[in-house]
């Protein structure tokens, strides 16, 4: 199987900043794709089983922290890596999201250095 990463969030500029983030990982073998809601999300994570997920919060049809915790519970998947990134900083949504299973919470703006970052990391433990 393929080293992939998901890309998810209801806003299409969004998903393109990201995908512009990770470029260069797909010169390095690791296949990109996205989605656009929860459950979109799901069904990518089930189908693909991504190494990483960068997962938006607030999305129509099941937010991030439901994608987290669906993810947690299905023993076929649990292993997959997760990185909230939302718009919400609050110290309450934070550990909000470390509670449902996020391994990281990253607030929006972003920076595309630390997502590619990250990603080298995620992906070279992998």
């Amino acid at each position: 199987m393929s080293t992939s990463v998901l890309i998810v969030d209801d806003e299409h500029h969004i998903r393109l900043l990201i995908e512009q983030a990770l470029e260069e990982l797909l010169d390095e073998g690791v296949d990109l794709y996205t989605a656009s809601d929860g459950d979109e999300a799901l069904e990518a994570i089930q189908a693909q089983q991504p190494t990483l997920v960068f997962l938006d919060l607030q999305m129509p049809k099941r937010n991030g922290l439901e994608v987290c915790r669906a993810v947690r519970a299905n023993p076929a998947i649990a292993g997959t890596h997760i990185v909230l990134l939302t718009a919400k900083g609050q110290a309450q949504d934070r550990d909000a999201g470390l509670e449902a299973g996020a391994n990281r919470y990253l607030t929006k703006p972003f920076d595309p250095d630390e997502l590619l970052a990250i990603a080298h990391e995620v992906l070279g433990a992998a």
